[in-house]
């Protein structure tokens, strides 16, 4: 029987975007987390582009003696995947542990996701209890659950808490994929032998807002429908292949009603076949907006440009700062 070699070292990734005021607590509790672990440890934090000061915190964490701080710094805002992505290309942990910055998901629960890998498994995944969101928040989640439920066929319960722990050879896999759209969780199980979930706690946000708005939740939502499924365009023929058939028997009906009861009734019909042309034309272009979300991503995908550029990379063991770009896997 195959079985998962130990964990001796265990990476930590947390994108940061304008965290100032959570990174002194976040850094204190991670630490204290991965102290109790009895194994070696690395905390790779990455900065998606912050307009406050957390990139100079960041810097300053990293150079501090005995730190076990890396801090990625990107150029500009990429989004939370992207940020997550290349904070991979920087850990050399056997287990690879993701988690938000806003400390909603608390960093103690680490040591439980690496005593359930520990069991064997490639993916542990979790499920927030009581969360504290807004109502908005929870249905949206709750919708975006389901979909990727459906459309992958994985029965896990909550793909959007972002404390997850996955395997070397899970993120290694990962980073072999170039899509520009990338959603890990979705992406790690497509590799996993073994995935579980387990129960953590979740906390109201301290300071700061939450950084998605009802845009970006809808810009999520149409990621995930282009890069998980083909579904929506074999959906586009199904529907109009009923709209087309349904066009010819109306106006089958239409011409025959108005050879038997004559023109005058016709006539007072005009407004009804404006009302199916209308409903024709509408469909025509939710159609177009769906064939044209696919060419879009076969566009960003044919210019092949980075998924993000690194401008500084920053550890103790060497107090050089490295530019590169970086968004093709090692």
């Amino acid at each position: 029987m195959f079985t998962l070699p130990p964990i001796k070292k265990v990476s930590v990734v947390i994108p940061v975007f304008n965290e100032q005021e959570n990174l002194p607590t976040l850094i204190q509790r991670t630490v204290a987390a991965c102290e109790q672990l009895d194994k070696a440890y690395e905390i790779v934090l990455v900065d998606d582009g912050s307009s406050d000061d957390s990139a100079q915190m960041m810097v300053q964490f990293s150079q501090m003696p005995d730190s076990h701080i890396i801090s990625v710094l990107l150029n500009r805002n990429y989004g939370q995947h992207a940020a997550i992505m290349a904070g991979f290309n920087h850990t050399s942990g056997d287990l690879v542990i993701t988690l938000d910055a806003d400390l909603q998901n608390p960093p103690e629960e680490i040591p439980r996701l690496v005593a359930k890998a520990d069991e064997g498994y490639d993916v542990v995944g979790t499920v927030r209890q009581n969360r504290q969101d807004s109502p908005f928040r929870k249905m949206a989640s709750r919708l975006i659950n389901r979909f990727i439920q459906r459309t992958t066929g994985k029965a896990m319960g909550d793909y959007g808490c972002m404390l997850r722990a996955y395997r070397r050879h899970i993120v290694d896999a990962m980073l072999t994929c170039h899509e520009r759209s990338t959603f890990i969780p979705i992406l790690a199980n497509i590799f996993a032998r073994k995935a579980v979930e387990i129960p953590v706690e979740h906390a109201e946000r301290l300071h700061g807002d939450s950084k998605y708005s009802i845009i970006s939740l809808i810009n999520l939502m149409y990621d995930l429908v282009t890069c998980l499924t083909t579904t929506p365009l074999r959906l586009l023929s199904v529907i109009g292949s009923v709209i087309a058939l349904s066009g010819f028997l109306l106006t089958f009906v239409l011409v025959t009603l108005r050879l038997i009861l004559g023109p005058e009734w016709a006539a007072e019909g005009v407004f009804m076949l404006f009302a199916f042309l209308f409903s024709f034309i509408g469909a025509q272009f939710v159609g177009m907006g769906l064939l044209g979300e696919y060419i879009g991503r076969i566009y960003n995908d044919v210019r092949a440009r980075p998924r993000y550029f690194v401008q500084r990379v920053v550890k103790r063991e060497s107090r050089q700062d490295e530019i590169h770009q970086e968004g093709n896997p090692k």
